[in-house]
């Protein structure tokens, strides 16, 4: 009956009303390294009761068998979710590993599409090419002749179009690459269709916006995905006030139960003006702001201090001046908010800690917890001034089990050594919140715990003691990174983060133990319970009974 009535609720997409559980011979993982003290684990009222602890009589029950594990309820410290929902309805580039696969699935998609629609698509990769140099327009125009095509690289800071889409947007030879982005030329000065950082805006400009309602449809389908993951909440990097409305009116509904911690794009002004908010209970967090320092390592477009090992004429591009940074920090100072910053290379890096010295005074630094996206390529120096400033770096580890066949020549042997280096971070007691930055990776945490503690890639390509070796992290501190320093970057350490009593009662099941299962099984952990609130979330087909 509960399992039908679970199908029921789940299927209508609104939250259970009951929020006292018992779970009956749970083996928990505090989050804190010490132990829970109980077999059971109940919540009363959304929250952790004391072990020992009687249950209500109303409480739904459920009990863990064999090697089951609760642990404190995973977020993603960095994501996208109407990126990710749109890549569910989008042509899908992930793993392509051609450009002729890029045409193939572009094309088919656009034969399933009305006349004239825009084929949008997003993931490709020109690193895992046998050529690896970026692609030109020609063989997809081909291809796809009578209606426009934008596809996103995976990074999210290049595209490539195809000349119904350079035409409808109106580039052409003569067209100026703006400030802070770059449009690759044949040797002739025509564009061969791809568009880096700011001069996305050249072609991408002209694409429709998605309504309201596919607006919608990406959060619900985000959502879904995140919670069957096991996920519990998310900081979504960059999402509009418009979005936020869409997820306030889901939430009044009943039909959004993930929790978001949302960063306003940094133009949003007079959103930031009106100051922080969030609901009553927390799941919806409205409190940071996103901004841009450069671009992505993979499009040679983060700013780095000297140039590339592999392109000596080539620096990458810094997209925000340093004027308009310290006028965005200001006013998030002023107006408390959050400031996360993307930076990759170690130029844009130093910019970013520059900005945030000068700005916010040395008493309020810890207080307004700022932080830095990526901090993926940072110099020997700035280390320490990430701690001396307080300066939260909020990493993703697949970024690194991804970009390791080609970083070493991006970058050189002596700068690797700063790059993707969160276990150097956390020896300077700086927490580390972790994510994934989907749909850049995939949004399954499990990926990201096993680049965090193997530093290797799920396929066993790359060297068998994994490509940073020395930055590899025992399995507690890289849960850490996805539960109790994610709660930290979202100023929620005092009701999430670890399972103590009093917190909320976010938890994640799986049914082994995370923590000591061999690195092989940590991919195959199946989620079985996402707990937000005390309330289920998501449930693994015959969890319940």
């Amino acid at each position: 009956m509960l399992s039908r009535l679970l199908s029921l609720l789940l299927g209508l997409a609104i939250p259970l009303v009951a929020q006292d559980l018992h779970l009956r011979g749970a083996r928990v993982v505090t989050g804190t390294g010490a132990p829970f003290g109980a077999a059971d684990l109940v919540v009363t009222d959304g929250r952790i009761a004391p072990p020992g602890s009687e249950p209500s009589p109303f409480a739904t029950a459920a009990e863990l068998r064999g090697d089951a594990v609760v642990v404190p309820g995973l977020v993603d410290a960095h994501g996208h979710l109407i990126g990710l929902g749109r890549s569910l309805v989008n042509v899908d580039l992930v793993g392509t590993r051609s450009f002729q696969e890029v045409i193939d699935r572009t094309a088919a998609r656009a034969r399933e599409l009305p006349p004239g629609a825009w084929v949008i698509g997003r993931g490709w990769d020109q690193n895992d090419w046998d050529d690896t140099a970026f692609p030109t327009h020609a063989r997809l125009s081909a291809a796809v002749s009578d209606r426009p095509v934008w596809l996103t690289r995976i990074d999210g800071h290049a595209a490539l179009a195809n000349a119904r889409a350079m035409e409808l947007a109106g580039v052409t030879r003569a067209t100026p690459a703006p400030s802070g982005g770059a449009i690759h030329r044949d040797d002739d000065g025509e564009p061969t269709g791809v568009f880096i950082d700011r001069a996305m805006a050249l072609v991408g400009g002209s694409v429709p916006e998605p309504g309201p309602a596919e607006i919608e449809e990406a959060l619900l389908a985000a959502q879904r995905q995140c919670l069957s993951e096991g996920l519990t909440a998310v900081h979504d990097a960059g999402i509009g006030e418009d979005a936020i409305d869409i997820l306030r009116r889901l939430h009044v509904e009943g039909r959004w139960r993930l929790r978001v911690h949302a960063m306003l794009p940094a133009s949003e002004t007079a959103a930031i003006r009106r100051g922080p908010w969030q609901t009553p209970d927390r799941v919806l967090q409205v409190r940071a702001v996103k901004a841009y320092a450069d671009g992505a390592l993979g499009s040679r477009g983060a700013a780095l201090l000297e140039p590339y090992s592999d392109a000596p004429g080539q620096r990458g591009l810094l997209l925000t001046p340093r004027a308009e940074l310290e006028r965005i920090a200001r006013l998030c100072y002023e107006c408390g908010f959050q400031l996360c910053v993307h930076a990759i290379g170690d130029a844009a890096n130093r910019a970013v800690l520059d900005v945030y010295e000068a700005v916010v005074p040395a008493a309020d630094r810890a207080r307004v917890r700022f932080r830095i996206e990526h901090a993926q390529v940072v110099a020997d120096a700035d280390f320490a001034r990430f701690a001396a400033l307080h300066v939260i770096p909020a990493m993703q580890p697949t970024h690194l089990t991804s970009d390791m066949p080609w970083a070493p020549n991006r970058l050189g042997p002596e700068r690797i050594g700063g790059a993707y280096a969160w276990r150097r971070f956390q020896a300077l007691g700086l927490p580390v919140p972790f994510g994934s930055d989907f749909p850049v990776e995939r949004s399954d945490p499990r990926l990201g715990l096993f680049a965090a503690c193997t530093t290797r890639a799920t396929d066993g390509s790359g060297p068998a003691v994994g490509f940073r070796p020395d930055q590899r992290l025992d399995r507690l501190r890289a849960l850490q990174g996805f539960t109790r320093d994610a709660a930290w970057a979202a100023f929620l350490e005092r009701e999430l983060g670890t399972l103590e009593t009093g917190k909320l009662a976010d938890f994640t099941v799986f049914d082994r133990d995370v923590l000591t299962c061999p690195d092989a099984e940590l991919l195959e952990a199946r989620v079985l319970l996402t707990v937000i609130g005390g309330r289920i979330a998501f449930a693994a087909d015959g969890v319940l009974r």
